[in-house]
């Protein structure tokens, strides 16, 4: 009965901004650690930032000082803030909940495109 459905990808052109989405149901959120992963074609699936249900930040090297994921918990919503865009970003998104990738539940994904 778990369900996380991300919303906020697109296109957009490098060096451009977009934020993503994660609305939750079916857990105890305050209580979730969350996280964001994504996937490119050809590539393995990377953990690209995740709080934990405290708050603590954690992110992949090569998106520091770029992306910024942050929490609602009276939203039920975990963002991430995607700046300065990178053709290297571009993937599908997805939303994590719990505090292994193993263990926890994943959103249907969403598609990041950046291209000029």
């Amino acid at each position: 009965q778990v369900q996380l459905v991300e919303s906020g990808g697109g296109l957009v052109q490098p060096g451009g901004s977009l934020r993503l989405s994660c609305v939750a149901s079916g857990i105890i959120f305050s209580f979730s650690d969350m996280g964001w992963f994504r996937q490119a074609p050809g590539k393995q699936r990377e953990l690209v930032a995740a709080i934990t249900s405290g708050g603590r930040t954690n992110y992949a090297d090569s998106v520091k000082g770029r992306f910024i994921i942050s929490r609602d918990n009276a939203k039920n919503t975990v963002y991430l803030q995607m700046n300065s865009l990178k053709s290297e970003d571009a993937a599908v998104y997805y939303c994590h909940a719990g505090s292994r990738a193993n263990s926890g539940s994943w959103g249907q994904g969403t598609q990041v495109t950046v291209s000029s």
